[in-house]
């Protein structure tokens, strides 16, 4: 399956001063599935070596990390030349043993000619526990579940994705393609993004394997918890990680430690709540006090709004029943809008937004996302409805006097003077340079 990030990939591989990259991201998101198809695809040679998978591989990294030793020893145990230029070395699973992660320096001081690259599933974790990273010797990119865009181009409906993409002067789509493109965003937001799940269901049509792979993903992250932490630690992470979809089950998201366990304080889950940030398992998004640059120099870090990195996970830790993808607009509403809420927050990180924050005003309003783009600001409202009414966008307007009003909602695309409405399968219309007013 195609993915966006390919073409990152093909722009690293041309830079002069090409550093050794690291593909970051999730387990099971296709970091090696995508490296490996770029690697066989872009070069004459790609030199697999997985940390995890063979454990003596970290033999070869102990004595030394002399590139010109490093190479002879990789070839020798791939047992093929590896080439500069025409061999990928690909490290998968870096994270396994730090040593490999500190030879990815030497290779970019030593041995620039060689294209390296190495991923890593919970780098955010191992990363910060290593004093010997090589920082400033490495491309960092990272992937993530596959978007709804990709999810259409999987399905061969790459016109869809460019008719979205083309939306001239922010004019609706027509009713048909815009209906259409509702529908098979429900069948997404159920799915969610996940490569494996994608695959099977577009092969067989089984939603009901669709939940078992979903099940069987969410055991895997769990089992991570106790694999790279200390047994008390996972505890705290597993009670976090069990309470999100009540979190956002709630009217108001705000994060509650005292609903996660009777009695629960920050001093308890706060590291475990900086463990599943720095895995990519969730997002935040920051209280801000009021509307200024640099939004997080107003931000409240004690509360904040909490949401899992795939809608679709999200569905499968609730046993979400799949008869709500075919009732009308029952799924943009369960648990009070919190699909779309958590689907647009997955978006927004995806394109660049890595700290989201979000505005209320004394129970009076709340503007779900406040994001900083081209020295302005400007507000967000997701909406799981048809409702025109746009009170809380108002408010914040009268208060802080943006240029733009956004708001997403099923509603087809809508320019209404400072106001724009963005169908929920079109969050990228909000962040493409050319289409921003």
């Amino acid at each position: 399956m195609e993915r966006s990030l390919y073409q990152n990939l093909l722009q690293w591989k041309q830079q002069p001063e090409r550093k050794p990259l690291l593909l970051q991201g999730t387990r099971q998101v296709g970091k090696t599935f995508l490296l490996k198809a770029f690697g066989n695809n872009e070069y004459k040679d790609c030199a697999y070596f997985n940390f995890e998978e063979t454990p003596k591989l970290s033999s070869l990294f102990e004595s030394t990390l002399n590139t010109d030793v490093l190479i002879e020893s990789l070839s020798a145990f791939w047992g093929r030349k590896i080439k500069p230029g025409a061999t990928l070395i690909f490290m998968d699973e870096i994270q396994a043993f730090p040593r490999a992660l500190t030879s990815l320096k030497y290779f970019h001081e030593q041995a620039p000619q060689y294209h390296v690259a190495a991923a890593g599933s919970l780098l955010g974790v191992s990363v910060g526990k290593t004093s010997s990273f090589p920082v400033g010797k490495v491309s960092f990119m990272t992937l993530y579940p596959m978007s709804f865009f990709e999810y259409l181009t999987a399905l061969n409906e790459h016109l869809l994705v460019k008719l979205i993409l083309k939306a001239e002067k922010w004019q609706p789509l027509p009713d048909l393609i815009h209906e259409k493109l509702l529908r098979l965003f429900k069948f997404y937001l159920y799915l969610g993004g996940m490569p494996e799940v994608i695959k099977q269901y577009i092969t067989n049509h089984d939603i009901e394997e669709v939940r078992t792979i979903q099940k069987e993903i969410l055991k895997a992250y769990e089992r991570d918890f106790s694999k790279y932490t200390t047994a008390s630690e996972a505890i705290r992470i597993s009670e976090i990680w069990r309470s999100i979809p009540s979190q956002l089950a709630r009217e108001n998201k705000k994060f509650k430690y005292s609903d996660v366990t009777k009695g629960g304080r920050t001093s308890r889950f706060e590291s475990a709540i900086e463990w599943l940030r720095n895995t990519g398992l969730i997002y935040t998004a920051n209280y801000i006090k009021t509307a200024k640059l640099p939004l997080d120099g107003y931000a409240d870090m004690g509360k904040f709004k909490v949401y899992l990195f795939d809608t679709g996970l999200l569905a499968a830790k609730l046993d979400l029943p799949s008869q709500v993808i075919i009732e009308n607009s029952k799924l943009f509403s369960e648990y009070n809008g919190a699909f779309i809420e958590n689907h647009v927050a997955t978006e927004l990180v995806r394109s660049g937004f890595e700290n989201l924050f979000y505005w209320s005003s004394n129970s009076q309003a709340e503007v779900d996302f406040v994001l900083a783009k081209n020295k302005d600001i400007f507000p967000i409202e997701v909406k799981s409805g048809y409702s025109r009414k746009t009170k809380s966008l108002k408010i914040f307007a009268d208060k802080f006097n943006p240029s733009f009003r956004y708001r997403f909602s099923p509603r087809n695309i809508t320019l209404d003077n400072n106001f724009i409405n963005i169908p929920l399968y079109a969050v990228p219309l909000l962040y493409k340079e050319q289409d921003i007013p």
